[in-house]
């Protein structure tokens, strides 16, 4: 418990100069930290972190902190209601997120990248102050959904040690909590928890154990996916709408949120423009999310549903056959990111210097090094390409684990391969260094 909350206060730390940098700092975004850190260094820190480790930011989560905090003050005792509990909003807020990037360029305001921070503190510590549990973390994060996704993929999850130790346990401390640790908060009773699916790694329930039972365990990567057993709060995947949801816009989120950043796409944006008549950046983007996080995604899902259903409803094929779809959103967004890291990450030293130029009033870590860069983007691509591959492989192969009686699964192989072409010729499309010096 010592160990994540040194991490959290970190993270805090990072956090508060981020802000202040964002506020304070120069308007430039290359010489900034709020937008460097944030939009090249950390998106692209933490898909490499999920995918070696798991979840790894909302252990060191600094919202999580600034709430425990504000519980000092305020005792909530109501419950989250039983209406709101679904994912909805907390994919609604990741489009528009996505939305409000695009369109507005936060990759080049720092002091909107800064706001951003606070909102998210702003709204951790409103919702869990008002209500019990971690209702902030499970229902209405847009990172913490992206995080429990990608980290299905991960090799690590908090389990139990021993099932026959559990079996005699009568206390449940691991859900309740005791005097060691307060238990999970969201609601997942370890025996019968099943994957990393809602949890942040928080390691409560490893502290509440009196008999020392649980801890981080390593596990095949991805086996989640196509592990069809109900499980603690999260009952069974299958019949969770709001789950194949968030499958759905882990891949197709990644694909448009790489797609936006290339010439075709202003292409595309020019030629919605003169179809429709709209004018405007807003209404004219807002028509290519609408196209490409609806009506794209429901045509292909609906036909590919309809290809594979043996049996059943068209919606219980596409929620038995959706887990499939993030192995390839994972390769989409570290293929992404990772190129943005790889080929700016030497930038963040002249954001520092600057940083510290500013808080001391001297160079302290040296002269500006204007020219520092990263990898060529020629290797970065090769590397994006390999990560995307990967994906192509976890996904296919999810789709066959995942194929039953029921659903067939060539059809879902068939759709990931045609995905999986499409991310390859949008990724290897010239993509401008956004927030970073040109290198």
């Amino acid at each position: 418990m010592r160990a994540r909350r040194a991490l959290q206060a970190g993270a805090l730390a990072v956090a508060v100069v981020l802000v202040l940098h964002g506020f304070l700092g120069p308007d430039f975004a290359p010489r900034n930290l709020a937008t460097l850190g944030v939009w090249v260094h950390m998106r692209g820190l933490l898909v490499l972190a999920l995918l070696a480790f798991g979840n790894a930011f909302c252990m060191a989560c600094p919202f999580t902190l600034a709430r425990d905090w504000a519980r000092r003050l305020t005792r909530p005792v109501r419950r989250w209601p039983r209406s709101w509990r679904t994912k909805a909003p907390a994919l609604g807020l990741f489009v528009a997120v996505l939305f409000v990037y695009e369109r507005w360029g936060l990759w080049s305001l720092p002091a909107a990248t800064a706001g951003l921070i606070l909102l998210y503190f702003a709204a951790a510590v409103l919702v869990d102050a008002a209500f019990t549990g971690a209702p902030f973390c499970k229902w209405v994060c847009p990172l913490g959904q992206f995080n429990f996704a990608a980290s299905a993929l991960s090799p690590f999850e908090v389990a139990v040690k021993d099932p026959a130790v559990c079996a005699a346990c009568s206390t449940k401390d691991c859900l309740r909590g005791n005097a060691g640790g307060r238990g999970c908060e969201l609601g997942l009773f370890l025996p019968r928890k099943v994957g990393n699916m809602d949890c942040t790694f928080c390691l409560d329930c490893v502290a509440a154990c009196p008999a020392g039972n649980a801890g981080l365990a390593l596990r095949l990567p991805g086996a989640e996916l196509f592990d069809g057993r109900w499980r603690s709060g999260v009952g069974l995947p299958s019949k969770r709408a709001d789950l194949g949801a968030l499958s759905a816009l882990f891949l197709f989120g990644a694909l448009l949120n790489a797609f936006a950043m290339t010439a075709p796409a202003s292409a595309l944006a020019e030629r919605l423009s003169e179809a429709t008549g709209l004018r405007g950046a807003t209404p004219v983007l807002g028509m290519l999310f609408v196209l490409g996080l609806a009506a794209l995604p429901a045509g292909l899902l609906w036909g590919t549903a309809l290809a594979s259903r043996r049996e059943g409803t068209l919606g219980g094929a596409f929620l038995a056959a959706a887990p499939c779809l993030v192995p390839l959103g994972m390769g989409v967004w570290g293929a992404h990111y990772g190129f943005h890291l790889l080929t700016g990450i030497g930038t963040i030293v002249p954001a520092l210097q600057s940083a510290a130029e500013g808080l001391f009033g001297a160079a302290v870590l040296g002269r500006p090094s204007w020219g520092m860069g990263g990898m060529s983007p020629a290797s970065a691509q090769a590397v994006g390409q390999g990560l995307l591959a990967l994906g192509l492989l976890g996904s296919l192969g999810a789709a066959w684990n995942l194929g039953t009686r029921a659903v067939r699964a060539w059809p879902w192989m068939a759709l990931c391969a045609a995905l999986w072409g499409a991310a390859s010729w949008v990724l290897t499309r010239p993509m401008p260094m956004r927030g970073v010096m040109p290198i």
